[in-house]
């Protein structure tokens, strides 16, 4: 870790704890800052606001006081998930005081390099690959961010021999000042978090942020394929790789003749990696391409598509029951993430959908329903899922309470040679704290038919 001085004697409030400002207010106090912690929850239930007390850190819990922004505080820092209309938080900026978000402790410690990883979708499988190909092609790799431990825990312990392999979420891009990863990646953008952004075009320039302080020395991996990434990259300082499904690209990573192509090299034919999904092949080569930049070779990236079959909750295979190959795409939370499991599979499929109403009406879905002999549906979205599930001509629809009822259902309605799917179009804040605990009951459930 980097031993900095920027913070010491600092007055700073963590707003809003979970594992990301634990971590932030303890590395903070470490660094000599003067430290706040405010958190909603009760101090009774609240045994991590209990054990920062413990450390001698100030904490206040049960609600949110505005008048503590009258306390002096010279940075908050604050939990991805408070978004930027919050008293709170609209109340700092108002006062001049700057907001940023834990990433950005985690890069002013690091003594190792970023490689961060952006956009709608892919960025958990891209992640992981390319986590994977590094530590095949001994580089010493940590992974941090949404897909593993809180980025500032990891930067504490990297050394300049480790390179840090981060998934960043927009709402924490939006809280950075100086994050510069070595290499950067934007997997795609589609429609997503607009409740929180306000607009696509908001939503847009937070994915953005993850160049905007990069320089020709970095590189930032884009989707040529879509002409808003391009934008960025057009914006963008960095030297620009771009990716392609659709392209022959001069340069950058691309498909041709059956093969996985790298600055014009044959890395590997297609037809050899284990990923299900025509969509996945976006994820092989933006993984692909960083690993090439980092100086893995060709033989450790054939190695990891050779064996790897996918992360947890997104199109994870579960079982064959009777027959029957079950899949959990819990991570599916929109409706593109949906088409792309859709597609992945040519066998007649029954689909588990349904979850958070977030306002949109899943007409996106239809073209891609033609595969689909039966429907289970729950949560909030089960009658517009329903209708659109009509719509495609599904005989069979039926609704149930939850994922754990839809299990057993969707077994009764198929065959031997049959895809029972998991894959819900949406989040599952109405139902379940998140998408990984709505996949492990749907795992839990599919064990039981066994």
């Amino acid at each position: 870790m980097r031993q900095i001085e920027s913070y010491q004697h600092k007055k700073i409030l963590v707003l809003g704890l979970a594992k990301s400002g634990v971590t932030a207010a303890t590395l903070l106090h470490k660094l000599g800052a003067f430290v706040t912690v405010n958190d909603k929850k009760p101090l009774s239930e609240n045994p991590e606001a209990q054990g920062l007390l413990e450390q001698g850190i100030k904490v206040i819990c049960g609600e949110h006081p505005i008048e503590l922004l009258d306390e002096g505080f010279e940075l908050i820092v604050k939990n991805p998930g408070i978004p930027y209309y919050n008293p709170m938080i609209e109340g700092a900026l108002e006062k001049g005081i700057p907001v940023i978000t834990e990433v950005e402790l985690a890069y002013e410690i690091s003594e190792a390099p970023f490689i961060a990883i952006t956009g709608t979708n892919g960025k958990t499988t891209t992640t992981t690959l390319v986590f994977e190909m590094l530590k095949a092609g001994k580089k010493e790799p940590l992974i941090a961010g949404n897909i593993g431990t809180v980025a500032s825990g990891v930067a504490e312990e990297a050394t300049q021999d480790n390179m840090i392999v981060i998934e960043l979420s927009s709402f924490q891009l939006m809280g950075i000042r100086s994050f510069n990863p070595k290499i950067a990646i934007i997997t795609n953008l589609y429609d997503a978090h607009l409740d929180y952004h306000g607009s696509r075009r908001e939503y847009i320039n937070a994915k953005a942020n993850i160049t905007k302080n990069q320089t020709e020395l970095e590189y930032l991996i884009i989707n040529a394929d879509q002409e808003e990434t391009m934008e960025i990259a057009r914006q963008s300082k960095a030297s620009i790789i771009p990716f392609s499904t659709k392209q022959e690209l001069t340069e950058g990573a691309f498909l041709k003749d059956g093969w996985i192509m790298f600055n014009r090299e044959k890395v590997m034919k297609i037809n050899e990696i284990a990923l299900p999904g025509v969509h996945n092949l976006e994820n092989i080569l933006s993984s692909m391409a960083a690993a090439k930049l980092s100086g893995v070779e060709n033989s450790s990236i054939q190695e990891v598509l050779r064996t790897f079959t996918g992360v947890r909750h997104r199109l994870q295979y579960v079982a064959d029951v009777n027959g029957r190959r079950v899949y959990n795409d819990s991570k599916a939370t929109n409706s593109l993430a949906t088409i792309n499991a859709l597609a992945a599979f040519e066998a007649p499929i029954i689909l588990l959908a349904g979850g958070l109403d977030r306002g949109n009406e899943f007409d996106e879905l239809l073209p891609y329903l033609k595969n689909v002999k039966s429907l289970v549906t729950f949560g909030q979205t089960a009658p517009k899922i329903e209708r659109v599930g009509a719509q495609a001509g599904i005989k069979i629809i039926n609704r149930v309470d939850n994922v754990e009822k839809a299990v057993p259902e969707a077994y009764r309605y198929s065959e031997p040679g049959d895809i029972i799917l998991l894959s819900p179009a949406c989040a599952s804040w109405d139902q379940y704290k998140s998408f990984e605990v709505r996949g492990d009951i749907f795992i839990e459930a599919v064990h039981k038919l066994k």
